[in-house]
């Protein structure tokens, strides 16, 4: 089961952008508990605490403990505003769910076992296709993320999401077998120390046309010696 995050908010009195700027310069992010048929409660929330939770990747994965006055709201964080200068979160959409909410969500793919893959210990390369799979799942039963084992795994492998069990009552949201990583083969550049022949016919070019000129010099060596003799 997902786990439970517990979070003190306050119910917003007044509404509006004025009472929003209030909010901010309070060091509260305003935000919003609504679905499951019952009506939107305005709340705000204290901004460190937030950006502790921000740090988590698993921030929309996460079901929150919403405690209004006394009154606890189980949710899910699914929308997240952010200032397009400083990246401040700006407001936030909470949603209630119910045993029959299904949702769709990212989790994160995770390869283990890398030092036990013959593909990869003779230099092949771990082609990651999907970090994040997109799930169908209940709320109450979001994986924290999607393990992929890569024990026994040569060069040329494909690993499918069908190669793994999902939790019961999570599905993908296609009956495709998709592709989420693969085992490439190395990708080698040839070294070749030695010059090629036309190389070596360059420089033997070069050799006998800097002889031609030489020679050159040396016929006009005579003729100027020649000319004083006259």
């Amino acid at each position: 089961m997902v786990e439970l995050i517990s979070l003190p908010v306050n119910l917003r009195s007044s509404l509006g952008k004025k009472a929003t700027r209030a909010e901010r310069r309070d060091n509260r992010v305003p935000a919003i508990i609504y679905g499951n048929n019952e009506q939107n409660i305005p709340i705000s929330i204290e901004g460190k605490q937030l950006d502790k939770l921000l740090q988590s990747s698993q921030f929309f994965t996460q079901i929150f403990e919403l405690d209004v006055e006394g009154k606890k709201h189980q949710a899910l964080a699914r929308d997240l505003q952010l200032h397009p200068v400083n990246d401040r979160p700006l407001h936030v959409d909470f949603m209630r769910f119910n045993e029959n909410t299904r949702i769709v969500l990212l989790i994160p793919a995770i390869f283990i076992n890398e030092d036990d893959s013959p593909g990869l210990k003779r230099g092949g390369v771990l082609n990651i296709v999907r970090r994040e799979v997109e799930l169908l799942c209940s709320p109450l039963k979001i994986p924290k993320e999607l393990v992929f084992d890569l024990a026994d795994l040569e060069i040329g492998a494909t690993i499918h999401i069908g190669d793994i069990e999902l939790p019961e009552g999570v599905s993908t949201v296609t009956d495709r077998d998709f592709t989420v990583a693969t085992i490439a083969a190395p990708t080698v550049m040839p070294t070749d120390d030695e010059p090629d022949e036309e190389g070596e016919e360059a420089e033997d070019g070069e050799e006998v046309q800097e002889a031609a000129t030489d020679t050159g010099d040396s016929s006009e060596a005579s003729d100027d010696a020649g000319e004083k003799e006259d």
